[in-house]
């Protein structure tokens, strides 16, 4: 049912193409049937059914609306007036039996009274149009409307043509990601990917061609389809009051599309969901996802679905990122004004991906405005920020460079207390992305980042960190059916960590991973019922385990190296999405992934079935450069069915197989500064994990509530952990520290989410659990006796409640609720004596928990007046986070006093946190 459409628009259609309009009185078919509590949608679908009238009203204007009347046998207008007594709801229907609803303030359906008579009025047909349209909505009218002509007219119209091309947003010339371009009957349809590409295959014939996208304003095509051919449509903003909630880019796409365990966020959600220092987060925002925890306040590492934090792959435009913090974990790597949307893929992974067993976090940038130059920014309490963008070829080419700093540093110097001024703690990083279209077939896109994080905390040691990538993609369309992108990638993470605070042992120590990509996908589309992807990858890791020398002409230090490590992980991969009935489509994927170790190498060998320790060391062998000391390789599987059980229900189900070549060593739960990677070699092998899910999706009230329920379950091999003591840095033979353990996580996700009106948001639930064991005979330490035990990130109970609530036109608000389950942790237990020296004994590990979290937040956004010819457009935030001052606890430690061992709970934020942003736009 077409009831997206403005009714103006659909008032000057009616005056063009209708002749001897009527209005609302005339009585037409008649009604009848019992309408119990329905929403208006729902009552407008029932009369639609059962008579020729068509309804055309705004969503957001009747989601609130419900209907209870009983008819037998009486005339539509009629029943129309007992339906919208009392309220602000008027009507009006023409000639064609379209019904057009409207919400303070009528329209008329014929002409008035001497619109022909032009010897006495200067009225005419455009004069009136002018008084119901805008100027956009004219040109709207007049695109929809025109007939385009695709292929040969010589041509008969039997057998199907395609036509393909792109959806853009005509305001700034930018794709617009994940529209629907579809037919209404028959239904076929597809959705533009990140380019904003679609290829439809169809019927030769006449069509009438529907665009949606949520945050645009539909609008359709007329075609006269004789053979292949492009199409270019520009989508308009949908601009309403204030920013809506927007999770999906199709209200129905839960329940429609065969992909599940995706969860996409565009900009306006990410600004609405309140953050500790006032800026958009994307990663804060993915925190409160189902099945998405973090392990501490401070920290946006993820644990999806029983995953470590580096079995994430984390993607840039296509680049890998390590480390996607800043200044302790409070920020993410992520310049918000920066980005156009972000997908995160927990089940269901597109056989394009691998290299991780948990997730694909995917960050995509804008591409620019095409049209016009604009800047815009924000400055809050800690952090200040700018972005640049505009057309370097207008309509081809556009630029887009943001910079973001913090100036936490002079903030620090304020303080009185001595231990504030004596740490510094600052970043900035600078983002740039330039696109362009070099003709109708080759398109170029090439992004840039830097990152750079400097701190000292009330000590003579400072820690740095950084990140650099540079991302160049070249796409090429071969036909309407057939298009290819090629990328190379270059990601590098380093840190260094120095010390001089005394002059004889002042230290420099680093550490860096290099990664290169180059990757070559194509995507066609054979068939309207089949979607297929494939293409090769090969990934480049240099990794420099650690190097301490001395700092200074007086250090005794004497240099350290960890010897470098190589590897090479190439991949294929295939995959074909087919739709075998209406109700049930599936995807079937492969993706066989092969990696190799490189010289040059030192390689410790110890004895099969042994414990790997020093002691057991039987030989070192060496290996020359590129040459492979060891190669690990096997099959990926993807598998993915959706079944629509009746029209707005469905049931979907996944099975993955990851494998994951490179992993993270840390002995704390969240990402830090001085992680080491390390990778798959002879004696640590490659992880794998599969990944069984199945979920139910449901939605109300014409697509405006969606409900969800998914269920997991993963097994993971060859997982680290490590031995009590373990050390990590500049550790030669790490294998000896570490013990290979096997992992199992299953959980339950609901959740409800409100996409529409003036209260919108999501409630989320998860119960999981993850669980670790270590069972190998060959490992020297038994943890837990071989018993299955908690991961350091098993979080049973995870609650979020994401609320927005629309005041006026420039006032909203913004509630954060959060509850989870503490962690895992393990306690010393008692104080015994050794040989004369006092030794602690310890629980079994992560036997106990640190209470539980619990975190409210509250923002007020306040936007500038809404007049279109202005200087600048602005807009305020003002937020609190942790409303109610709750001390929740980070961390455990302990101290050791004369024998005495005492517990201290650390709280990173232990009261109420104000924070103002300002927004410009000009």
């Amino acid at each position: 049912m077409p009831s997206f459409y403005r009714t103006r628009f659909f008032l000057f259609i009616a005056l063009i193409l209708s002749a001897g309009a009527y209005g609302q009185t005339q009585p037409g078919p008649v009604i009848s049937g019992r309408f119990e509590r329905l929403p208006f949608g729902q009552f407008a679908e029932r009369i639609e059914q059962q008579s020729p009238y068509r309804f055309f009203f705004n969503p957001k204007e009747t989601d609130s609306l419900t209907v209870t009347v009983n008819a037998d046998h009486q005339p539509l207008p009629a029943l129309l007036k007992l339906v919208f007594a009392g309220t602000d709801f008027q009507f009006a229907i023409d000639a064609r039996q379209r019904v057009f609803v409207t919400k303070g303030r009528s329209i008329r359906t014929d002409l008035p009274i001497g619109f022909f008579d032009r010897g006495r009025t200067e009225t005419t047909e455009d004069t009136l149009a002018e008084a119901y349209l805008t100027e956009q909505e004219k040109r709207k009218a007049a695109l929809e409307t025109k007939l385009y002509t695709l292929g040969p007219k010589s041509n008969p119209l039997r057998g199907t043509a395609n036509v393909a091309g792109h959806v853009r947003n005509a305001a700034n010339g930018e794709p617009v990601i994940g529209a629907a371009v579809y037919l209404e009957k028959p239904r076929i349809g597809t959705m533009t990917d990140q380019f904003g590409y679609f290829s439809l295959t169809l019927p030769r014939g006449r069509h009438e061609l529907r665009v949606r996208s949520i945050g645009m304003k539909d609008t359709k095509r007329q075609l006269m389809l004789y053979g292949d051919g492009k199409l270019e449509i520009e989508l308009e903003d949908d601009v309403v009051p204030l920013r809506e909630l927007v999770v999906e880019a199709e209200k129905d796409r839960n329940v429609a599309s065969l992909q599940m365990g995706l969860d996409r966020l565009d900009i306006r959600t990410l600004r609405q969901v309140p953050t500790v220092f006032g800026e958009a987060d994307p990663l804060r925002v993915v925190l409160t996802l189902p099945g998405v925890k973090s392990a501490g306040e401070s920290s946006v590492g993820l644990n999806v679905r029983g995953g470590s934090t580096d079995q994430n792959l984390i993607l840039y435009n296509d680049a890998t990122v390590y480390n996607p913090a800043h200044l302790f974990g409070f920020f993410s790597a992520f310049n918000p004004d920066m980005l156009k949307n972000v997908e995160l893929y927990k089940s269901g992974v597109p056989a394009k991906y691998g290299g991780r067993l948990s997730s694909v976090l995917e960050v995509v940038t804008r591409d620019g405005n095409r049209k016009k130059y604009n800047v815009s920014g924000g400055i809050g309490l800690l952090t200040g920020r700018v972005t640049a963008e505009g057309p370097i070829i207008k309509d081809k080419a556009s630029f887009l460079i943001g910079v973001r700093s913090t100036y936490s540093d002079w903030l620090l110097k304020q303080l009185k207390q001595s231990t504030f001024q004596n740490s510094a703690a600052s970043f900035y990083d600078i983002n740039a992305h330039l696109s362009y279209d070099l003709d109708e077939k080759n398109s170029l896109y090439l992004t840039g980042y830097h990152s750079q994080d400097q701190f000292r905390l009330n000590s003579d040691t400072t820690y740095g960190y950084r990140n650099q990538s540079a991302t160049l993609k070249y796409k090429h369309i071969f036909n309407n059916k057939l298009y290819s992108v090629l990328t190379g990638s270059w990601s590098q993470y380093q840190y260094d960590i120095a010390s001089d605070a005394n002059p004889v042992n002042a230290f420099k120590l680093d550490f860096a991973v290099d990664q290169k990509t180059g990757k070559l996908d194509f995507n066609y589309f054979p068939h309207p019922k089949h979607t297929v992807e494939f293409g090769v990858a090969t990934v480049r890791y240099d990794i420099r385990p650690g190097t301490r020398r001395a700092l200074g002409s007086e250090s005794l230090i004497l240099p350290t190296t960890i010897q470098k490590e190589q590897g090479l992980e190439s991949a294929l991969y295939a995959s074909d999405r087919f739709d075998i009935s209406p109700r049930l489509s599936v995807q079937v994927g492969l993706r066989y992934s092969l990696y190799s170790y490189l010289g040059p190498k030192d390689v410790f060998v110890y004895p099969v079935g042994a414990p790997r320790t020093d002691a057991n060391r039987v030989d070192t062998v060496s290996y020359g450069r590129n040459k492979p000391t060891q190669t690990y390789h096997g099959p990926e599987y993807r598998l993915s069915a959706r079944f629509v059980l009746a029209p707005g229900t469905s049931v979907k189900a996944s099975f993955n197989r990851m494998r994951q070549y490179i992993q993270m060593l840390s002995n704390t739960v969240t990402v830090a500064p001085t992680d080491i990677w390390k990778l798959s070699d002879n004696n640590l092998r490659p992880q794998i994990g599969d990944q069984y899910a199945v979920g139910l999706y449901k939605n109300l009230r014409s697509n405006t509530i969606e409900i969800s329920a998914e269920g997991y379950y993963k097994t993971m091999q060859n997982m680290l952990d490590f031995r009590s003591g373990a050390k990590l840095i500049l550790n030669d033979h790490i294998e000896t520290d570490v013990v290979n353990a096997e992992g199992k996580a299953y959980g339950l996700e609901l959740l409800v989410k409100k996409l529409t009106g003036r209260l919108n948001g999501w409630l989320s639930y998860t119960y999981s659990r993850t669980f670790l064991r270590v069972n190998d005979p060959s490992q020297a330490e038994q943890i837990n006796r071989g018993e299955w035990y908690p991961s350091n990130y098993d979080k049973p109970h995870d609650f979020t409640m994401i609320g927005n609530y629309r005041i006026n036109k420039r006032f909203s608000t913004s509630l954060n609720v959060t509850y989870s389950t503490g962690r895992p942790l393990t306690l010393p237990l008692a104080v015994y004596d050794l040989a004369g020296s006092p030794r602690v004994y310890y629980s079994d590990r992560n036997r106990y928990r640190i209470p539980d979290y619990f975190r409210t937040d509250v923002s007020l956004n306040i936007e500038g007046n809404h007049k279109v010819r202005k200087l600048a457009h602005s807009s305020w935030t003002v937020a609190i986070y942790n409303l109610t001052g709750r001390r929740n606890v980070y961390s455990i430690y302990f101290t050791s006093n004369k024998g005495v061992v005492k517990g201290y709970k650390l709280s990173i934020f232990g009261q109420a946190i104000p924070t103002i942003t300002y927004n410009f736009k000009f």
